[in-house]
Formats: C-alpha cells, sequence, structure tokens
C-alpha cells in the first residue's frame, strides 16, 4: 500500500508568450527563456509528470495512472485517461484568443477522449491586466462574419483581472489571458486548442501561427453564457477551505492554513498545489517539508492525514 503522498516534477512547455516568473516566483528550473507553461500535475502523453518519490519514484504519473489502479481507486477493467491536467501558465505577452471542444466534439472530431473544460486561479495580475472571456455575437452566423473580417474589437469581451479572482472556463467560451497575468489552471485532461486569433504575431522564422477558424466556429457557445460561480468557506481547526467550483469534472478549493489540522481523505484521489508559504504534511507518523511549487497527489491508499504550517493551496478532485 502506497503510504504518503505522490510528489511530482513539473514539465515545462516553451511558449511564444511565456516570460520567467515560473523561475523567479516559484524557484522552479525553466529549460526555456520564454517558458509558458509548467505542467505540474499532469499525465498527458505530451507532458507526463515524474513521481520524484517512493516506491514510483522516476515512473509517470501516466505510468501510476495504468499500472497502480489501486492508487486512484480504479476498477481494474477501466481505460479511461488520467482525468484531469493542472497548470501554471506566466501570460509575459496576451496568449492567443482561443475556445476549445467538449467531450463530444473532441471524440468524434479528434479521436481523443477529453475535451476542455477548465477554470482558473489568479496567482498574481499587473494593474490594468485583463482576460478575453466570451463575445458579444447573437447568432453563429454574426459569429463567423466578425471572424473572417477580423472585428475582433467589437466581438471579444474583455474583463479586467486581478490576483485572487477565480474565473471558470467551460468548453464552448472563446477566452484568452491577458498579458501580465500568472494563473494556475485546472483543466480536463485534453490539449485540443482552436486559435481564434494571435495578433498577427510571428515566430522567430516569421511564420503566423495557425487558426482555427472553421473549428472554432463550430464549437463555440451561441450567444456566450457567462457561469455563475458561488463559494463556500469553512474553517476546520486553522485550515478555512473555500469550495471555488464544483462541476461535471472537477471539483476546486482554496485552502489557506493557519496552524495545524487533521484531516480525511474521502476522495478517489486528492490533487495539491503550494502556491504560497511552507508547511509539512504528516502521513502515517512520517512528515513531509513542503513550500511554494511544490504539488503532490493524495492517492486513494491515504485516509488520513495532517497538515502543519503557514500556507496556502489550490486542492482538486474528480
Amino acid at each position: 500500500m502506497y503510504n504518503e503522498p505522490i510528489f511530482l516534477e513539473p514539465v515545462f512547455q516553451e511558449r511564444i508568450w511565456g516570460g520567467n516568473k515560473l523561475r523567479t516566483d516559484f524557484n522552479y528550473s525553466t529549460p526555456y527563456e520564454r517558458t509558458g507553461e509548467a505542467w505540474v500535475i499532469s499525465a498527458h502523453p505530451n507532458g507526463p509528470s515524474k513521481i520524484k518519490n517512493g516506491p514510483l519514484e522516476g515512473s509517470t504519473l501516466e505510468d501510476a495512472w495504468n499500472e497502480h489502479k489501486e492508487l486512484f481507486n480504479r476498477a481494474e477493467e477501466t481505460t479511461e485517461m488520467y482525468p484531469l491536467l493542472v497548470k501554471i501558465l506566466d501570460a509575459n505577452e496576451n496568449l492567443s484568443v482561443q475556445v476549445h471542444p467538449d467531450d463530444i466534439y473532441a471524440k468524434e472530431k479528434e479521436g481523443v477522449p477529453y475535451g476542455k473544460t477548465e477554470c482558473w486561479y489568479v496567482l498574481d495580475a499587473e494593474e490594468d491586466a485583463e482576460l478575453v472571456l466570451g463575445h458579444h455575437a447573437k447568432s453563429r452566423e454574426e459569429l463567423k462574419h466578425a471572424m473572417e473580417n477580423g472585428a475582433w474589437d467589437t466581438l471579444l469581451k474583455r474583463v479586467p483581472v486581478t490576483a485572487g479572482d477565480f474565473v471558470y472556463v467551460p468548453s464552448g467560451t472563446i477566452h484568452a489571458i491577458g498579458a501580465g497575468v500568472v494563473i494556475l489552471e485546472t483543466q480536463q485532461s485534453s490539449d485540443i486548442t482552436y486559435r481564434v486569433y494571435d495578433y498577427d504575431r510571428t515566430d522567430a522564422d516569421g511564420n503566423t501561427r495557425e487558426l482555427h477558424l472553421r473549428q472554432a466556429a463550430e464549437v463555440t457557445t451561441v450567444p456566450h453564457e457567462g457561469a455563475s460561480i458561488g463559494t463556500l468557506q469553512e474553517t476546520t481547526e486553522d485550515l478555512t477551505a473555500r469550495k471555488l467550483i464544483e462541476d461535471t469534472y472537477f471539483t476546486v478549493y482554496h485552502w489557506d492554513l493557519r496552524g495545524h489540522v487533521m484531516l480525511e481523505q474521502d476522495k478517489d484521489f486528492l490533487q495539491v498545489s503550494v502556491i504560497k508559504g511552507k508547511l509539512e504534511i504528516i502521513v502515517n507518523g512520517k512528515a513531509f517539508s513542503i513550500e511554494k511549487g511544490a504539488n503532490f497527489i493524495l492517492p486513494y491508499s491515504v485516509k488520513n492525514f495532517s497538515l502543519k504550517g503557514n500556507a496556502k493551496m489550490i486542492v482538486s478532485h474528480t
């Protein structure tokens, strides 16, 4: 039985819009000058996280999911992919305006198991930072016309954003993270993106990035539907837990630890990313010291644990 947290090594992705905050703010050893993404909890084939400790050290999370189903309370006959992916994104420049498909479209058109519904917890945002979130088109014909004619100023909805904001982005939502924003993203384990607009940027070779206007027009929700987000706040001893979202694909919390708390684990598995401070997690009498930037999974076999310290975390499960 696996009686300890499963600590994971981030996988870094170079992006044209990336910066260096993953190195300066999280002390990650980033390999690129423009590191846009750290896939911090990932079993996706395009960037599976490596396990840093315990009996499975050196294996990937994808390996653990496929070969050790008991860690995630999976039936032996199940074949689905690991369902979630957690990233930290550093938008040094504007991300492309994009949209993601739902599960049905992803399976039928792309041959992958999951579409992409996601949510963002804003870790940092410069003054006057903003997001693109939704559009103003009232019909699909109006949407297509605006896309084809580059009417971005009138089509796109822009909203201001500050540190501590939470944003829910269901599949079919046109969106973009703006320059100067750092987020932690919890999403379905999918890497399907349809790029709508990329500010006419070019890469080092002078090439523009591919757009996917046909697919985007097919999968975008019209008219735009704003998501209503409610939060619950529950304090257990020295832990304040806010439920940020509970939907079909994931439930996400913000935990604020100020002292010591003993907890029970009743989920199939629990994903944890430390976004501020330092703490100890104690499992079966063994203490693990962790700090900002650490990411781990509490497997199904860990039923009880305690936390001690001063730290903030984003926690999620299916």
